[in-house]
């Protein structure tokens, strides 16, 4: 077990992280990715200087140990982009408040209005053709509208 420690070399290291990180590849979950990248950085750092196998070993654990808050605030960044567009994955939220014209007329309760390239059903008091209501509430695919 000594002789394999004491042969820890550069290329060794920079083999694990890029193995590593197509690791993280296979089966995601940016764990093994950082895990990787602090073997790599290990191994540039080899190049530049040629330190002990203890040395290696503890600069891989201080980069790994490094690379949580680094992890996390990469996280959060990219959280903060969902943020900015609160609708994304709930468009039928984002038509609550908004009118359109009906195309076809509320008859009984039911009728439809086209929102871009749409048509949704929309649920409301009766309303002729053409009549100008307000979403009021999204319901799956269907829409509650109140005359404008």
């Amino acid at each position: 077990m000594q002789d394999l420690f004491n042969a820890l070399g550069t290329w060794n290291w920079l083999i694990l992280g890029i193995t590593l990180m197509l690791l993280e590849l296979a089966a995601p979950g940016v764990f093994l990715f950082w895990l990787g990248l602090s073997a790599f950085v290990v191994g540039l750092a080899s190049f530049a200087f040629s330190p002990s196998w203890q040395a290696q070993l503890i600069m891989f654990a201080v980069f790994t140990v490094a690379a949580v808050p680094l992890w996390r605030r990469f996280a959060l960044k990219s959280r903060g982009a969902s943020e900015s567009n609160p609708f994304l994955n709930r468009r039928t939220d984002a038509l609550v408040g908004r009118e359109f014209t009906l195309e076809k007329p509320i008859v009984d309760g039911s009728g439809t209005v086209r929102i871009d390239d749409t048509i949704w059903r929309v649920a409301g008091p009766d309303a002729p053709a053409g009549s100008r209501v307000r979403v009021v509430k999204a319901d799956g695919a269907s829409l509650t509208v109140a005359i404008a």
